[in-house]
């Protein structure tokens, strides 16, 4: 898929990242996984991320990473194939140019490892990435790694397959800064853990759309509350924040993790076999579980 193909599809409707599941010696599960990417498939998702933030990527060892990009291109159809890529510059490249081997469509690039570094060194480092290949990349500003508008812009120039944007830093006024700047130039994705909970306030500052967890494991009404945004339909997004998305955050928000640990409970509980998170990660407790299962379960009446 080209880089400007690419642009088209993340903009075009809503987005996940799968869990990565792991069988019980703690390695990757590739039949757990292509059977639930494919079940994602069937749910309209234009744009799935393999080894993302929700799929563990800061837990994987970059060897492990081609072959779940691999596994996940087997059975996604028409669904593009992102992959999560990161740590520092070489290690990046390095996972960057696997990937596209294996027939990623393209790259999000999340923040480097443990350091802050200066504007400068960002742009050394997104610059390198996007020039090691020749797919689509699209850069994660959370953490450590925060592109001001003026880092970005001389990306845009340097870098035409940079296409992309994520945010998951909450600073509506950096974001809107970039949007005006940049305008089409990018497409910009909301990334805030459990990212519906800030969807409309990302609609209004320029992003068209953003990427859902807890589509992994309800897939329908994930879908069902994007349409109702994109529809302007305030009431039914805000039933659906009530009757769902607040107490899911309620869960989430029991320990740190959680939004990680909270999606792949979420997917066991759908059929899955995805297995425990790795550490330093830990799995919600029997209480939290049976939370989870109550919630999940009022959702399908």
């Amino acid at each position: 898929m080209t880089p400007a193909a690419l642009k088209a599809a993340l903009g075009s409707g809503l987005l996940s990242f799968p869990v990565t599941p792991f069988d019980d010696d703690g390695a990757f599960a590739p039949d757990s996984y292509r059977a639930h990417v494919a079940w994602l498939a069937g749910y309209k998702a234009p744009v799935l991320f393999a080894a993302g933030g929700t799929g563990e990527f800061f837990s994987l060892a970059p060897t492990e990473i081609p072959a779940i990009v691999a596994a996940a291109k087997e059975v996604s159809g028409d669904t593009a194939i992102v992959s999560g890529c990161g740590y520092g510059t070489q290690m990046a490249i390095e996972i960057a140019r696997s990937v596209e081997k294996v027939g990623a469509d393209g790259i999000l690039l999340l923040p480097h490892y443990l350091i802050d570094a200066p504007q400068d060194g960002l742009f050394a480092h997104v610059k390198a990435v996007c020039q090691s290949v020749g797919f689509g990349v699209m850069v994660y500003n959370r953490d450590n790694a925060v592109l001001q508008a003026d880092t970005l812009a001389r990306l845009c120039d340097e870098c035409p397959n940079l296409i992309g944007f994520k945010d998951g830093t909450g600073d509506i006024a950096l974001v809107r800064q970039i949007t005006a700047r940049m305008g089409d130039r990018l497409i910009y994705l909301g990334g805030m853990p459990t990212a519906e909970l800030y969807a409309e306030a990302y609609l209004g500052a320029g992003f068209t759309t953003y990427s859902s967890a807890v589509f992994n494991f309800v897939p329908a009404l994930a879908n069902a509350f994007y349409a109702a945004l994109r529809g302007g339909d305030r009431a039914t997004c805000e039933r659906i924040l009530n009757e769902f998305f607040y107490p899911f955050m309620a869960i989430r928000n029991r320990a740190k993790g959680y939004a990680v640990s909270a999606i792949k409970a979420g997917v066991r509980q759908q059929g899955f076999a995805a297995g425990r998170v790795r550490s330093p990660l830990t799995d919600l407790t029997a209480e939290e579980e049976a939370m989870l299962a109550d919630l999940i379960a009022r959702q399908s009446h």
